[in-house]
């Protein structure tokens, strides 16, 4: 951090998106500031955060099939026991959670949780050193001016991405839940429950109630889904920061807020590891949920 940088502009530099959209004179192109990508509306891309999902999710793919390819019979390779150990690890979680059959959950598990635990992961590297380089490309390359260059490199920090996810979530438990129940199945089960009379006009009453009460519940999976993964990583995120802010403050806060940065930096693997965890759970529950018939 600069001395010409205030600490509140070194936060609001490192919690702003490389955002690319429409500007008000009716042109495309990067925005130079907070406010200006504000501005952009709905139609902006957060170029940082799909970058970084897209090369992390490449990797992932990359490190197993390598590994698949790569596999033998005889004495496995430290990477294929890693990939191995892996697949058993989400193998023995579908075994636990889902009940139905259907032979996609356990890679859509896996993906979610190998995918996540990347985009987690990101949160581990200096805070400084990729915008940093973000920003002598900019400077170097685009003449952009380097404190107009944003790069956020946790992906899973944007509310776009993990609402992303959740959406995508979201849509396999509809597609699932109206294959497996019919459509007729699955309206019952927004209308029928939980209030249930054999009385017709009681019913009637009855229906808007249930209806009102399960879409909540309906919509709350993916909200809860996106939020919590973005809640806690954007939190984690800026505690990183606001220790980074204590190296410019002399030599004895910078030497305590190394230490402080190491101790987050070690309970901060928990995290990360928690968070894809509990999402790719929840994916799994909530598709053994739209598996689910008995009630039908």
């Amino acid at each position: 951090m600069s001395g010409e940088t205030t600490s509140v502009d070194y936060i609001k530099h490192h919690l702003t998106n490389l955002t690319y959209g429409p500007k008000t004179d009716g042109t495309w192109g990067f925005a130079h500031s907070a406010s200006e990508a504000k501005e952009m509306g709905f139609w902006a891309f957060h170029v940082d955060s799909l970058a970084w999902s897209l090369v992390l999710g490449l990797i992932f793919l990359f490190i197993f099939r390598t590994a698949a390819k790569r596999a033998t019979a005889g004495v496995p390779s430290g990477m294929q026991n890693f990939v191995e150990m892996i697949v058993d690890f989400i193998d023995d979680a579908v075994r636990g959670s889902f009940s139905g059959k259907n032979p996609w959950v356990a890679p859509i598990a896996l993906t979610i949780f190998a995918w996540v635990f990347l985009m987690n992961l990101m949160d581990l590297f200096a805070i400084d050193h990729l915008p940093w380089v973000a920003g002598w490309f900019g400077e170097t390359f685009l003449g952009m001016d380097p404190h107009h260059v944003y790069m956020k490199v946790v992906p899973t920090t944007d509310p776009n991405i993990t609402f992303g996810i959740a959406i995508a979530v979201f849509v396999m438990m509809l597609y699932y839940s109206i294959k497996n129940k019919g459509f007729t199945g699955f309206s019952a089960e927004l209308t029928m429950h939980p209030f249930n009379s054999k009385n017709p006009v009681i019913m009637a009453i009855f229906i808007p109630i249930n209806f009102l009460l399960e879409f909540v519940s309906l919509i709350s999976k993916p909200l809860s889904l996106a939020l919590r993964l973005f809640g806690n990583m954007y939190a984690g995120e800026t505690i990183f920061i606001l220790i980074a802010l204590m190296y410019g403050a002399g030599w004895g806060f910078g030497l305590f807020g190394g230490m402080l940065q190491l101790g987050w930096a070690i309970f901060h693997i928990l995290i990360i590891t928690l968070q894809a965890f509990i999402f790719m759970t929840l994916t799994i529950v909530y598709l053994d949920m739209a598996h689910q018939t008995d009630g039908h």
